[in-house]
């Protein structure tokens, strides 16, 4: 299993951003209004995260003291953590492509004004969770790999 590459969140939540960005250019005057506070969901996960991430990393490299985690569990929050990284990196475009179409219209248009607030805490929620994340999937490294950066790519030949 390879750790989580910056390049493909970044890909995805530009691809969402651009979709996002054409759909509400497209419905946005039949949208219901965003609620302030949407984003903050995004923040919850982030926080769970963090916390687990401390625990695993000590219970990681300090097995004598405490319980030892067991393999399963340390594949278990990898996981999450990939999918919450991906989550964040979809949402963090969702918002990014409501944000570019609200942001240069809250002068003209009340309703988007009202949603600028929606988007910013959506942004700032989305991104991080992705930092949580690959707090997350950092501290499940081995204490082998604790110290080490990730993984170069692998320079094939070209042909």
């Amino acid at each position: 299993m390879h750790f989580t590459r910056a390049r493909d969140l970044v890909l995805v939540g530009l691809v969402t951003a651009a979709l996002v960005h054409l759909l509400v250019r497209v419905l946005y005057g039949q949208l219901p209004p965003l609620p302030t506070f949407a984003g903050v969901t995004l923040l919850v996960l982030a926080v769970v995260e963090t916390v687990l991430g401390f625990s695993i990393r000590t219970r990681i490299r300090n097995p004598r003291e405490g319980r030892p985690l067991q393999p399963l569990t340390a594949a278990r929050a990898v996981a999450l953590a990939k999918a919450s990284s991906l989550l964040g990196a979809i949402m963090s475009g969702a918002w990014l492509g409501v944000l570019a179409y609200v942001l240069p219209r809250r002068s003209e248009i009340t309703a988007a004004a009202d949603d600028l607030p929606s988007a910013l805490v959506g942004v700032m929620c989305s991104a991080l969770l992705i930092a949580a994340a690959l707090w997350l999937e950092w501290c499940c490294r081995t204490p082998d790999d604790q110290d080490n950066h990730p993984p170069e790519p692998h320079s094939g030949s070209a042909a």
